[in-house]
């Protein structure tokens, strides 16, 4: 199957309007919260499109370059992928790094030559402090189904599940009386460290997890993320390979 690749030339700009202070971000994400959208499954596994998006820094010459890759949720075959290059968008503050990444991966998600179908992001969802992460906040915006899958449980409790790959266990937020599940530990691949799962928008956390098992067919990572990965970075250095950092 063809792959076709399209990559931006140009420097994506912050939009006006963006946020530009820590107080500002939480309006924004206080806003957009409510948008969420729970109560839907999501497209079945293996069916249709799925793209995994990523974003690799330079933080000396000011740049973010961001990925789009596209799989055939059947066979994850690349049928298409997308990068764009941008200016680093805000600083950088735990809890508010979608604000650094989104007009980056946004332009790479529309340069793509085909819809993305389901949107799997290297990073967070409901799985964040203010219920918002990258994830939830990428799919208010575009109105795709998304979910994040992280390297680590940020700042989430959880037991270690079961050895044998499709184990899960809740990851927890709160204490005592107020606990709740924010997304799942999922073992991948047999003894192996797990990922963790939770949905960004329009999907169930089952079929997240369901989504992440069959991206995950040979190793920890989805290949969604394990492609965009690779292209955001070879982007970035693509990208910086002419330019000279600024003086301190």
């Amino acid at each position: 199957m063809k792959t076709v690749t399209n990559t931006a030339s140009h420097t994506v700009g912050i939009p006006a309007g963006w946020p530009a202070t820590e107080e500002q971000a939480r309006a924004v994400q206080d806003e957009l919260r409510g948008r969420v959208v729970l109560d839907e499954p999501g497209p079945r596994p293996g069916t249709g499109r799925v793209t995994g998006v990523d974003v690799a820094y330079d933080d000396e010459r000011d740049v973010v370059v961001a990925a789009a890759v596209v799989l055939d949720a059947a066979t994850l075959d690349v049928v298409a992928a997308a990068t764009a290059v941008g200016q680093i968008s805000f600083p950088y503050v735990p809890g508010l790094l979608a604000f650094r990444e989104i007009p980056t991966v946004l332009a790479a998600l529309e340069a793509l030559a085909c819809a993305p179908g389901l949107v799997v992001c290297d990073g967070y969802g409901l799985a964040h402090p203010r219920r918002f992460g990258l994830a939830s906040h990428l799919g208010v915006l575009t109105g795709l189904p998304t979910i994040g899958v992280a390297k680590n449980p940020f700042t989430f409790s959880y037991e270690e599940p079961g050895a044998r790959r499709g184990s899960t266990s809740p990851l927890l937020a709160g204490e005592g009386g107020g606990v709740e599940e924010v997304g799942r530990a999922l073992r991948t691949q047999d003894g192996i460290k797990p990922v963790f799962v939770s949905v960004g928008h329009r999907m169930s956390l089952d079929n997240a997890c369901a989504h992440t098992l069959a991206l995950a067919s040979k190793y920890r990572l989805p290949e969604s993320t394990r492609r965009a990965d690779s292209l955001c970075r070879q982007a970035l250095q693509e990208a910086t390979a002419s330019e000279t950092p600024p003086d301190d």
